[in-house]
């Protein structure tokens, strides 16, 4: 599954059938077509029909509640329960949260918060000791020009956090999870033992997909969405809970991209 430019921009684009916003503008559509058409009593049904599920679809994908049982489901199976075990051959591997791009405002290329806080979570990892190494991994991810990978951005970043170079290796082809897998694979070999750094949403898609490349993965998650697992933190349900919010919307659609991405790992039997 390590793809070509061509397949891997057909990948890029045809995740946005899983991104819910992608749901809501189709639907909206099809309101709009159903209404612009001349009026019938089988349009007008379809009609009824559309602009309920898109009302309904609105309001489950924009609910805190549902935020918390989708996104707690995901971020609950890899709890870290203070700092891992020092390990004498480990290596912290660090996965990238995305770039931005220098423009008229933005005066050079910036790590995203998500790749900041991984690399921080990395670099604190390294200055407890719990490994001599760490692998920062991510490519070029762009699907239309070219830029420095990830991984370089990161490295430089980690320097500025106080690991020193020589500590830091960096794998700059990686554009997927199975990639940063794979490729971290060809640069560890026979050196099993990782602890992972991710997000806590991310981490059990990219746990699963290490340990097949027959890592012993230590999940070390950071930037929990939720501070409860999904059973618990009930009691302090408000109205505002109910209410639309726009960070519910943002959390629902990442945890959908995820559990997508298992599925489709699963099916491919890449997991």
């Amino acid at each position: 599954m390590e793809l070509t430019p061509f397949f891997f921009g057909l990948y890029k684009l045809v995740k946005y059938g899983v991104y819910p916003l992608t749901w809501i503008v189709g639907l909206s559509g099809l309101v709009l077509l159903f209404a612009w058409l001349p009026v019938s009593p089988a349009r007008q049904r379809w009609l009824r029909i559309t602009a309920a599920t898109l009302v309904s679809l609105l309001f489950v994908l924009t609910s805190p509640l549902v935020a918390h049982v989708l996104v707690a489901a995901l971020e609950g199976e890899h709890r870290p329960s203070g700092l891992p075990a020092p390990i004498a051959n480990g290596t912290i591997v660090v996965l990238g949260g995305g770039l931005r791009d220098a423009g008229s405002l933005r005066p050079r290329i910036e790590l995203t918060e998500e790749s900041m806080r991984q690399t921080v979570c990395g670099a604190d990892l390294y200055h407890h000791g719990i490994a001599p190494s760490l692998i920062v991994t991510g490519g070029d991810a762009r699907v239309f020009g070219s830029g420095p990978a990830e991984a370089t951005v990161m490295k430089e970043f980690a320097g500025r956090l106080g690991v020193p170079a020589a500590s830091v290796i960096t794998e700059v082809q990686a554009r997927t999870t199975y990639e940063n897998a794979v490729r971290t694979k060809h640069l560890l070999g026979d050196r099993a033992s990782i602890i992972l750094v991710t997000s806590a949403t991310h981490m059990p898609r990219a746990a699963a997909l290490f340990r097949t490349q027959g890592f012993d993965v230590i999940p070390y998650p950071c930037g929990f969405h939720e501070r409860n697992r999904a059973t618990e933190g009930w009691e302090t349900t408000s109205i505002f809970d109910v209410l639309p919010a726009t960070w519910a919307f943002r959390e629902i659609s990442e945890a959908i991209e995820e559990l997508a991405g298992i599925a489709v790992y699963r099916l491919a039997g890449k997991l």
